[in-house]
């Protein structure tokens, strides 16, 4: 059979599995479509519009569903969203208000037991009023020690016992690159943002690897479920994101036993990287033990970018803003680390061999992003090191030009558009709505979109993303600048070729193309035929990773 030819195949090549009367999206421009593939050894074998002649061990006969290359999440917490499952969600519309909240607290206290964490996540203070308080967790959980997290990730709250245990029951005390909030007498409040929650994961970090491997476990099994083949983990190993300071080894063990899921790509938070005493001539003055670097693995665990926090959450005003946001005179966020920190740590990554991916949200943590990595690469330059900005939330026009020009890949995140937008419109004036969390304007700057959710911090199945990157609407039904919105077929490009380019995967994946990795997803319909609104509601019948089916409806015979 000729791999990739249209019609009946040339020579007879045997499948393990040949997937026939299918709808087959390929993602790929030399052959955008076709209605059979050929799986062989894990690979995409061929594929072909009449594959009668073409023997293999097991055919499966897909009654017209259509197939995709299988989901990429350019950026989610793998870890994090798994523990989160053994959590209070505190979700919206889980939690719709602040006593709903408080209940959900005390009902976890009864089984917590004296002096026991209450652990929850995913509030929003945009959507049920205010955040959480100290002394009201104290009525609902006498004596416990609550935690609950923002569903930024950026911030959190805790109880008047967990002060304690850190020393702040009575005085806030400075932070650098975050804060603990206290009222106007100066007592803290309990809620603590950005790098301040580094004092309560000092409580309770590190997490065995046997915890972390389940959650990863938990959260491979979810993402099978939903199309998702493949995942960039967006900051393992340190700072406040990190809950291990050896968590790729809960990762290797998940993998060892069978339980990755799913193919894993981690970023490395930059508070890991170290000098590494290498010689002068080499250029590494930064990284892993070792030498170790982006790119070190291979197709099921890899490494990838370092993970550079330069600032906080738009919804929780803890982004860097050049100007104020809105409503709040004065208040414009803040770095988390002094800027020549933040851009020194960039430029060193970049030399040592590094893929850089800077979260940064507001525009005056952008500027400072690309400012480093232009630097970075006139100084020493590298080429196709494609270094990315995490959200690229509020950026203006020429920062979109200029990332354009440095080859940079911009991440944003779809789904945000529906449960955060109405916070997010509501942070920064008018004037300021058309940057947020750009599409279009990338793509016609020449850029590469990737498809992410960010989750735990929204909902990650990636139907619902590409949705909501059509859609652009907020849950209260706002447009949600709609001049970026994306056809369905740039949001489905972007989630499985976009994602690839991004993670320096394109050679192995992002398209069912011949040679490829046969990572495939079955839907129920075509997402690029049916209107906008149907896209999320869209099923997955079957999930392929490697060849083999990791997740099955039960709407196809014969899959397994």
């Amino acid at each position: 059979m000729t791999a990739g030819a249209p019609g009946r195949p040339d020579s007879p090549l045997r499948a393990d599995r040949l997937l026939v009367n299918a709808n087959v999206l390929t993602m790929d421009p030399a052959r955008p479509r076709a209605t059979a593939v050929a799986i062989a050894g894990g690979r995409i074998a061929a594929l072909s519009d009449d594959p009668a002649g073409v023997p293999a061990d097991r055919v499966i006969d897909l009654h017209g569903a259509t197939v995709v290359p299988g989901f990429h999440d350019a950026h989610n917490h793998m870890a994090w969203f798994g523990m989160s499952l053994t959590e209070i969600d505190l979700r919206f519309p889980a939690v719709t208000s602040l006593d709903q909240l408080y209940a959900a607290v005390a009902q976890r206290a009864r089984s917590a037991g004296p002096g026991g964490w209450v652990v929850g996540s995913g509030y929003d203070q945009n959507k049920i009023g205010a955040h959480p308080g100290r002394d009201a967790l104290d009525r609902a959980a006498p004596g416990a020690r609550v935690w609950l997290r923002h569903t930024s990730g950026h911030m959190c709250v805790v109880s008047s016992t967990v002060l304690a245990d850190l020393g702040l029951d009575t005085e806030a005390v400075p932070v650098a690159g975050g804060r603990v909030a206290a009222d106007a007498a100066g007592r803290p409040t309990g809620l603590l943002e950005e790098t301040a929650q580094e004092l309560v994961s000092g409580l309770v970090h590190p997490y065995p690897l046997t915890t972390l491997a389940d959650a990863i476990d938990r959260a491979g099994q979810q993402y099978l479920a939903e199309g998702i083949t493949s995942v960039t983990e967006a900051g393992i190993g340190g700072g406040w994101i990190g809950r291990s300071p050896v968590e790729l080894a809960a990762y290797q063990a998940a993998r060892d036993q069978g339980r990755l899921g799913v193919r894993v790509e981690l970023m490395v938070a930059r508070d890991v990287l170290h000098e590494l005493g290498a010689h002068p001539d080499d250029g590494l003055v930064t990284g892993l033990d070792l030498g170790i670097r982006t790119g070190f693995g291979d197709d099921w665990l890899r490494l990838g970018a370092v993970k550079v926090f330069t600032d906080g959450s738009l919804v929780g005003h803890t982004a860097a803003m050049h100007d104020d946001y809105a409503g709040a005179p004065g208040e414009h966020g803040y770095l988390q680390a002094d800027a020549d920190v933040l851009r020194g740590a960039i430029i060193a990554a970049h030399r040592s061999g590094w893929q850089v991916a800077s979260h940064a949200i507001g525009d005056r943590a952008i500027d400072l992003a690309i400012d480093a990595c232009a630097e970075a690469q006139a100084r020493y330059p590298r080429p196709d090191a494609r270094h990315r900005i995490e959200h690229f939330a509020a950026a203006r026009p020429d920062q979109v030009a200029r990332a354009a020009e440095l080859g940079m890949i911009a991440v944003p995140q779809g789904r945000f558009a529906s449960e955060l937008g109405d916070g997010m419109l509501a942070a920064v004036d008018p004037g300021r709505h058309p940057w947020l969390y750009r599409q279009r304007s990338l793509l016609e700057a020449g850029m590469t979109l990737p498809g992410s959710s960010d989750r735990p911090v929204v909902l990650g199945a990636p139907l619902l993303g590409i949705h909501d990157m059509v859609s652009r609407r907020t849950a209260s039904g706002a447009p949600f600048n709609p001049a970026e919105a994306v056809t369905a077929l740039q949001a489905l490009t972007a989630y499985t070729a976009g994602s690839a380019y991004a993670s320096h995967q394109e050679h192995a994946k992002g398209s069912v193309t011949p040679g490829k990795l046969a990572d495939l997803t079955v839907l129920s319909e075509d997402p690029t035929a049916v209107s906008p609104e149907r896209i999320g509601g869209l099923a997955v019948l079957a999930t392929f990773v490697d060849g083999q089916c990791r997740y099955d409806a039960g709407a196809i015979d014969g899959l397994r």
